[in-house]
């Protein structure tokens, strides 16, 4: 473990990180440094050059700014004015960037503090009056600080836009300019953004001047951990598909997206009233709302959070085992932001797609966008999901008997096995168990049937090589009066040799 240790303090030291640093890495586990952390930390860390990064959500991309930023306000000292400023597209971002931020720097004297609206201007106004020198804010509220005359940017060494390819779809365009034109020496910039659409370039051009592009995929746009595989189903079987793929697991984790808030209320609910663990987010929930469940999801003290996409923009949950989408996002972008979610930090996930039928050429266009095949799988049967869930049940007693025989089942529960196996049989008493406890688990009465359309493209296929003679039979049946088909083109001759005529 100690040889661990230091072999992954000496690939971070590699990057030219103090001491502190190394430390602070260490005690968050990190085994080796991602690309965009080799990438970006030297050149932060050299205090010029500008970076684009390509990086998707989970692969470090905070540490590869933070621990640079925080090296250098240590090493210029604490003042009034922020050093470094960290521009995010969400609340929830915001918080999470600043909390990490704040534990990558331990116990050294920097200060971060984050600004984003809903929050009280009281507190971020005492925050910003005692001196602060990161700050990690949202584009509006920092706008809002900054026509309030309340922050100044006249020392900002530092800028990053994380997320950029998000705040341009909130349409943060112009507070971005806004802010970027306040401050009076061009910052060292750098840009995270999981897509490359031309508006990223465009503005990295506008403010940046030379720049360098850092990619960190090569051919495919999502993680390789993420294993994606979709469903082709009817609109009104997507309820009962969704309680399949969750019971399918022993441990479901995950995000399940609705594409409006009303569905999402549809399907939270419908799953809260069939006991799983479920809660909504949504944009109609007020900020103390959203960050309790995000906290309580973060906590799995809920397993199944049901979301639209804005509300859960920039929020990270490390871990998800599985991201649903219940109804495809409007564009590729979207669910190339969404099954990276999963499939994080080394961990495994799955990206499971609800597709229709008169979905699937959007669907095979966000494929080829995303530069990805994804798996075609048949709904699980209501036969392999009794199947998965005795195996789990039996795996569990196995689990309890294994603790029993080591001796952590009290004297008073062995007094009360022996005193009902003396008039019943052992079999009997834990069918009886079993039924009282379980009998609803696996229970298939709780499923219902679906259409299968898995051997639909099959089909489709077979039919499209009948095509010529389906052709053949529908000439056959117009012209079966013995009518002459007439020439190709010949009514345009006629039409033309009148006009001739007449001329």
């Amino acid at each position: 473990m100690q040889d661990d240790q230091e072999k992954t303090t000496d690939q971070f030291r590699l990057l030219g990180l103090s001491e502190a640093s190394l430390k602070a890495v260490a005690a968050k586990g990190f085994k080796e440094p991602t690309e965009i952390q080799r990438k970006c930390i030297p050149a932060l860390l050299s205090g010029h050059g500008n970076l684009i990064g390509q990086a998707q959500t989970g692969t470090g991309k905070t540490a590869a700014f933070a621990l640079p930023i925080i090296e250098m306000v240590e090493r210029e000292g604490h003042g009034q004015i922020p050093k470094a400023l960290v521009l995010v597209p969400t609340r929830e971002l915001c918080i999470q960037v600043c909390d990490e931020i704040k534990s990558l720097a331990q116990s050294r004297p920097v200060r971060a503090c984050p600004i984003y609206g809903g929050a009280s201007y009281n507190i971020q106004l005492r925050d910003l009056k005692s001196g602060i020198d990161i700050i990690v804010g949202t584009p509006g509220r920092i706008q809002d600080h900054l026509e309030r005359g309340t922050l100044r940017l006249d020392d900002v060494r530092v800028c990053v836009l994380d997320e950029a390819d998000e705040m341009l779809d909130m349409g943060f365009v112009d507070d971005i300019r806004n802010i970027l034109s306040q401050m009076p020496q061009k910052p060292q910039m750098l840009c995270f953004s999981a897509t490359m659409p031309e508006p990223i370039l465009k503005l990295a051009s506008e403010f940046m001047g030379d720049y360098e592009l850092v990619r960190t995929q090569s051919t495919e746009m999502t993680s390789n951990l993420t294993h994606q595989y979709f469903y082709e189903l009817y609109e009104e079987d997507k309820p009962e598909a969704l309680r399949r793929t969750i019971d399918m697991e022993k441990d479901f984790y995950g995000l399940v997206f609705c594409r409006t808030k009303l569905q999402c209320d549809e399907v939270g609910m419908r799953l809260i009233s069939e006991g799983y663990n479920a809660e909504v987010l949504h944009g109609d929930l007020s900020q103390t709302q959203r960050e309790l469940i995000v906290h309580r999801m973060r906590e799995r003290r809920i397993s199944i959070l049901v979301a639209t996409d804005v509300a859960a923009r920039g929020i990270d949950i490390p871990e998800l085992t599985h991201v649903i989408n219940y109804s495809l996002p409007e564009d590729p972008e979207s669910y190339i932001h969404r099954i990276g979610r999963t499939g994080r930090a080394g961990k495994e996930g799955c990206a499971v797609s609800f597709v229709t039928p008169r979905e699937f050429r959007r669907f095979s266009f966000f494929q080829k966008i995303a530069r990805t095949e994804v798996e075609k799988r048949r709904v699980p049967t209501i036969d392999e999901i009794i199947a998965v869930k005795r195996r789990i049940l039996v795996s569990d007693i196995d689990a309890l008997i294994t603790k029993a025989e080591a001796g952590e089942c009290p004297d008073s529960m062995y007094a009360l096995a022996k005193l009902l196996g003396q008039s019943h049989h052992t079999t009997n008493i834990i069918a009886a168990l079993l039924n009282d406890k379980y009998s609803r688990l696996a229970d298939p009465s709780r499923y219902k049937e679906i259409t299968d359309l898995y051997e639909k493209k099959v089909r489709q296929r077979r039919e499209h090589t009948d095509r010529p003679e389906r052709k053949e039979r529908r000439q056959k049946s117009t012209f079966r009066k013995g009518a002459k088909a007439p020439a190709k083109g010949g009514s345009r001759k006629k039409k033309a040799n009148t006009s001739r005529f007449k001329g």
